[in-house]
C-alpha cells in the first residue's frame, strides 16, 4: 500500500534568488512564480479600482447617497463572503459620512439566496432610497426588476458568473462581467465590496468632502476583514488576492484587527498566539464560526461580531458563534455519514458511478455544501447534496474536482434538459441550484449523462501533489517559522506539501473520540519528530505491527505552555510493508 504521490514540476532554471531558502525557492517555482515581483505583497500591487467596469457609476450613486442622506441598504449573502462584504460597506459608508445605512442578510430558510422580489418588499416598507447588494445580485434578474419598478436605485456587487441576461441595476460591480477588464477574476465578493468602497473615497476626496474635522477614513484598517472573507470563500489567490489577504494577515497578526476577528480566533485557539495565526486559520478556524450562524440562524450574529467595537461584547458573540459550529459539525457528522449509507448503496461492481447525487427528506440545507465538499475529498467526483427548500423544491449544493467546471455541466444540463433546473449558479469548483422534487430522478440521469462525458477527458485519479522530500535538517523549526511567513498560500497557491518515509517510533489515539493519530517518527538522521493525523481509518491505526509509514504532510509549529516545537501536520499515511 502506497500513496498515490505526484511531485510538482519545478521549473529547472536559476533560482529566483540565492536569499531564498532552497525549500522555498523550490516551492515558489513549483507554482509557477517566475521573479520575485510577484512575491511583492505590498498594497502598491494591487489593480486599481477603475479597472473594474461600472465602478464610477456605482461611486457616484453612493457619494450622492452620503451628500443628500438617502437611505442605503446592503442586501449581503448568508455565508461568511457576504457577512464580510457586508461589513465591510457599513463600516466604510459610516466612517465616510452615510448618516442612514442598514443590511438585511435573507434568511435561507424564509427567502432563498440573493435579491428575491420578497426581501425587496422589506426593505422597501423600511423606506429604503437605495439597494447595495454584495455577493449576490448578478443572477437576480427578478428582483432588482421590481426594485426599479417600485423606484429604487441599484448597485450589484458580486463575483460569481453572469448569465446571458444581466439585471437591470443602475450599476454592475463585477469583474467577471462582459468587457470587464479587471484583471483580477478571482476577488471575492468582499474583494468587490473593498473596491467600490476605494472608489467612494476617491470620489469623495475629490469632491473636497473631507476636512479636519471629518477625515478620510484608512480602508485599510478593514484589510482583516478582507483576508477573511476572501480565504473562507475558496476563491483562487491570484497575486491580487494574495496582496490582499497578506495584508490583512499581517493587521492580525499585529493585534490590528476587529475585535469580533480576534476573539473568534482566541476562542477556537486558546494557546495559540495571535501572531501564529495564517491563512488557513482563516478558512478552518475563523470561517466556519462566522459561517455556522447564516447555516443554522441568522447571519446578523456573525456580521455583528465583525461590526462590534467592544472586546467583551464581541467575546459574548465569538463563543455563540462557536456554539453554533459545534452544532453544525454534529449535523454535518450525522449527514455524511448517512450519505455514505446511500452511496454504498449506489456501489456498483465495486466502482461509484462518474458524480455523486445523495438525497434524504431531512437533510438540512444549510449544511449541505458542506457534506457536499467532505464527499468529493473522499471520492474524488463531482457531488451534488440535496435537501428540501419546501414541500415541492429541493436545493442543492454542488461541489467539483480540478478539470471539470461544475457551473458549465450544470449549464448543459439545463441547455439540454430545459425543463429540470429552475436556477443555477456559481463558480467552477462550487455551485447551487434548485429543482423541482418530482424533477430529481430526471435531473440526476441528466448529470450523470453529461459528467461522464467531460471525465473521460481528464485523469480523474485522486493523486496527491507534493513539493517532494525534506532533508533531516530541514524539518526544523526555522523552516517552520519560514514557510509560516511565506505565503499567503491557499486556493490556487497551495500550502506546500512534502512527503517521505519514516520509522514509527511510537503512535496512539487522541482526541474526544480517539480518531487522531498523535505518532513519533523517525527521520533518516536517526532524530524523532512528533506528527499528527486527524480523523484517520481506525481499521488500520493504531496497528503496533506498523514500523514504517509513508506520510504526506506539512511543516507545523506545535506550541504548548509558551514552548515550540516542530511537528508534521499529516495530511495522508499509509504503512509501508517489510521487505
Amino acid at each position: 500500500m502506497s500513496l498515490p504521490i505526484v511531485r510538482r514540476a519545478v521549473n529547472t532554471d536559476a533560482p529566483l534568488s540565492t536569499d531564498l531558502h532552497p525549500v522555498l525557492d523550490r516551492i515558489y517555482r513549483g507554482r509557477a512564480v517566475q521573479s520575485l515581483a510577484e512575491l511583492d505583497n505590498a498594497t502598491g500591487q494591487l489593480a486599481h479600482f477603475h479597472e473594474l467596469k461600472g465602478i464610477d457609476t456605482a461611486a457616484q450613486c453612493l457619494v450622492n447617497a452620503i451628500k443628500t442622506n438617502k437611505r442605503v441598504t446592503i442586501i449581503g449573502d448568508f455565508d461568511a463572503d457576504g457577512a464580510t462584504s457586508t461589513a465591510v460597506c457599513m463600516l466604510a459608508l459610516k466612517q465616510m459620512g452615510l448618516a442612514q445605512v442598514t443590511y438585511l442578510v435573507p434568511n435561507r430558510f424564509d427567502f432563498g439566496y440573493g435579491l428575491s422580489k420578497e426581501i425587496v418588499d422589506v426593505a422597501y416598507q423600511q423606506g429604503t432610497d437605495i439597494l447595495l447588494t454584495v455577493d449576490n445580485g448578478i443572477a437576480c434578474v427578478p428582483g432588482v426588476t421590481h426594485a426599479k419598478s417600485l423606484g429604487l436605485e441599484v448597485i450589484v456587487t458580486d463575483h460569481h458568473l453572469p448569465a446571458e441576461t444581466l439585471p437591470p441595476a443602475d450599476a454592475i460591480v463585477n469583474p467577471n462581467q462582459p468587457g470587464c477588464p479587471f484583471p483580477s477574476k478571482h476577488l471575492a465578493g468582499v474583494g468587490v465590496a473593498f473596491y467600490l468602497m476605494l472608489a467612494v473615497r476617491a470620489a469623495l476626496n475629490k469632491a473636497q468632502w473631507f476636512n479636519e474635522q471629518n477625515p478620510a477614513p484608512n480602508l485599510a484598517s478593514l484589510l482583516d476583514i478582507v483576508a477573511v472573507g476572501t480565504v473562507a470563500d475558496v476563491v483562487q489567490l491570484d497575486k491580487n488576492n494574495r496582496v490582499l489577504v497578506h495584508q490583512g494577515l499581517q493587521r492580525i497578526r499585529s493585534g490590528r484587527c476587529r475585535p469580533g476577528i480576534k476573539a473568534l480566533f482566541e476562542i477556537a485557539n486558546r494557546n495559540k498566539p495571535l501572531g501564529y495565526l495564517n491563512a488557513t486559520d482563516l478558512g478552518f478556524v475563523i470561517g466556519p464560526r462566522l459561517n455556522a450562524a447564516g447555516r443554522l440562524d441568522d447571519m446578523a450574529l456573525g456580521i455583528e461580531c465583525l461590526l462590534c467595537e467592544d472586546a467583551l461584547q464581541a467575546r459574548h458573540m465569538a463563543a455563540e458563534l462557536d456554539r453554533l459550529n459545534l452544532q453544525r459539525r454534529a449535523i454535518e457528522t450525522e449527514m455524511k455519514e448517512e450519505a455514505e449509507g446511500v452511496l454504498a448503496s449506489l456501489t456498483m461492481a465495486d466502482s461509484l458511478p462518474p458524480a455523486l447525487v445523495v438525497y434524504q427528506p431531512h437533510f438540512h440545507q444549510g449544511v449541505i455544501g458542506i457534506v457536499a465538499g467532505r464527499l468529493k475529498e473522499q471520492h474524488h467526483r463531482p457531488v451534488i447534496v440535496f435537501a428540501n427548500q419546501d414541500e415541492d423544491t429541493l436545493k442543492g449544493s454542488a461541489r467539483s474536482i480540478p478539470g471539470l467546471h461544475i457551473r458549465d455541466l450544470l449549464d448543459e444540463v439545463n441547455t439540454n434538459w430545459p425543463e429540470v433546473i429552475t436556477k443555477f449558479g456559481g463558480h467552477a469548483m462550487a455551485a447551487g441550484l434548485s429543482l423541482p422534487v418530482s424533477a430529481l430522478a430526471e435531473f440526476e440521469h441528466a448529470f450523470h449523462q453529461v459528467t461522464a462525458r467531460h471525465m473521460a477527458a481528464i485523469d480523474c485519479e485522486k493523486k496527491i501533489l507534493s513539493d517532494g522530500e525534506l532533508s533531516g535538517d530541514d524539518i526544523h523549526l526555522s523552516l517552520a517559522h519560514t514557510l509560516r511567513q511565506a505565503g499567503p498560500f491557499g486556493q490556487g497557491f497551495e500550502l506546500p506539501l512534502f512527503d517521505g518515509v519514516f520509522d514509527v517510533v511510537d503512535q496512539r489515539m487522541v482526541g474526544e473520540n480517539k480518531n487522531h493519530l498523535k505518532l513519533v517518527l523517525r527521520k533518516n538522521d536517526g532524530e524523532e519528530v512528533d506528527g499528527i493525523a486527524f480523523s484517520v481509518d481506525t481499521n488500520i491505526w493504531p496497528n503496533g505491527g506498523i514500523q514504517r509509514a509513508q506520510v504526506a504532510y506539512r511543516l507545523d509549529i506545535n506550541t504548548f505552555r509558551g514552548r515550540e516545537s516542530v511537528q508534521l501536520l499529516i495530511e495522508e499515511i499509509a504503512p509501508v510493508e517489510p521487505e
